[in-house]
């Protein structure tokens, strides 16, 4: 009877135990299944102003607060644009001085917790940069998307897709250099943003189902005039674009894709994500398996992201006979477009490894511009200047 009661009382523990697991990887997983958008990723150290005088400002000392470059100071109801360090400035051995180039709105004060932020604008075209735009509605797959679209000669269009954490506010960064080479811009917002429908079940799907929405653009920018595309997108916003390059009923309109901190391994970046916010090691695979049940996601072996077939390559191409084309159902095999890639080896979100290995296996259609000392989808916040010359150099023969 006392064996019965010992094995019973294993039992009821071992089942507790794997129910407890299963809940912990629940919450573990929804580190990128519910990354809501505007706020910063998990890992984004949290810095206080120090001081702030006519153009500068003092932040905590920290190797975010160091990296170089132009960035979004974001916090509980303020937001700023901050330049390089100032490394002549005065301060103390716990504090870093960096140019402050504009407060959007709301006011710094010493005590104040912030974020850096890839968003160095917010507001709209109009507000933010003095753009003349419209705002629009896309007829989506669940209901309208806001959308700006920026007017110009070309008969180019580039659309512009936000990822991870982040808003359609994250393409204003090169909002003007597009504008200024003429191209009409099409920035529209998808399931999960502000004012866009939500998603049936509330989650991100790492771009596997958002690609429609970006679809759904492509077909509103076809219809209203535009020949060619280009996809332009970050982090998740890139692996839409892949999708859609791949997908779409318009994929032979794609003439370039543009990827910014690529999502190549949605399971690699959950992963991160869950790391960061101290998840322990041991419940990190179950935070992936919890995450590919409740939203679907393929697994990262069925061919989707590996190098042999890239990320262009869907579940229906034979990548042993044709690694050069994306078949995506019967008479439906092409050549993938010129791609350029931004990213660097300081991404801890989406791995700089697996673009490195797409760009080698693909050498003839991708182009790796590596940009160092940058996180997650602020490839151009590193160094506008050289992201913007790259890109000029990408998109010429295409216009």
């Amino acid at each position: 009877m006392r064996s019965v009661k010992a094995t019973a009382a294993a039992v009821t523990a071992a089942l507790a135990a794997g129910a407890a697991g299963i809940v912990a990887g629940r919450i573990a997983g929804d580190a990128g299944l519910k990354a809501p958008p505007g706020r910063p990723l998990p890992g984004e150290p949290r810095l206080t102003v120090h001081a702030t005088a006519a153009g500068r400002i003092a932040l905590t000392r920290d190797l975010a607060a160091l990296r170089p470059g132009t960035y979004g100071l974001l916090g509980d109801a303020s937001h700023a644009t901050v330049g390089p360090v100032l490394a002549e400035e005065h301060h103390s051995a716990d504090t870093v001085v960096r140019r402050l180039e504009r407060v959007t709105h709301g006011t710094l004060k010493p005590g104040d917790k912030v974020w850096l932020t890839p968003n160095a604008y917010v507001g709209d075209p109009k507000s933010a940069l003095g753009i003349d735009h419209t705002d629009i509605d896309v007829p989506g797959e669940l209901g309208s998307l806001p959308a700006w679209f920026v007017p110009g000669v070309r008969d180019t269009w580039v659309i512009a897709v936000h990822g991870l954490g982040s808003t359609r506010e994250h393409a204003l960064n090169i909002l003007e250099f597009l504008h200024r080479h003429r191209f009409p811009v099409l920035v529209p917002a998808y399931r999960g943003d502000e004012g866009a429908p939500r998603p049936p079940d509330g989650l991100n799907h790492f771009g596997e189902t958002e690609w429609r929405d970006l679809d759904a653009a492509m077909r509103y920018a076809v219809s209203h005039g535009a020949r060619q595309l280009v996809l332009h997108g970050w982090s998740t916003g890139a692996t839409m674009a892949l999708r859609a390059a791949a997908r779409s009923g318009l994929r032979d309109r794609v003439k370039g894709l543009v990827l910014d901190s690529p999502v190549l391994s949605w399971e690699r970046t959950l992963r991160a994500l869950a790391a960061a916010r101290h998840t322990p090691g041991v419940l990190l695979p179950l935070a992936v398996r919890a995450a590919q049940g409740r939203a679907g996601l393929p697994s990262d072996d069925s061919g989707l992201y590996t190098s042999r077939g890239g990320p262009y390559t869907d579940r229906t191409t034979d990548t042993d006979t044709d690694t050069d084309r994306t078949d995506v159902g019967p008479g439906h095999a092409r050549r993938t477009p010129p791609t350029l890639v931004f990213h660097g080896p300081d991404d801890t979100v989406a791995p700089w490894d697996l673009s490195r290995r797409l760009a080698a296996t693909h050498a003839d259609r991708i182009t790796l511009h590596t940009v160092r000392q940058a996180p997650h989808a602020a490839m151009w916040n590193a160094d506008p200047g050289a992201y913007e010359e790259a890109l000029r150099r990408f998109l010429t023969p295409l216009m």
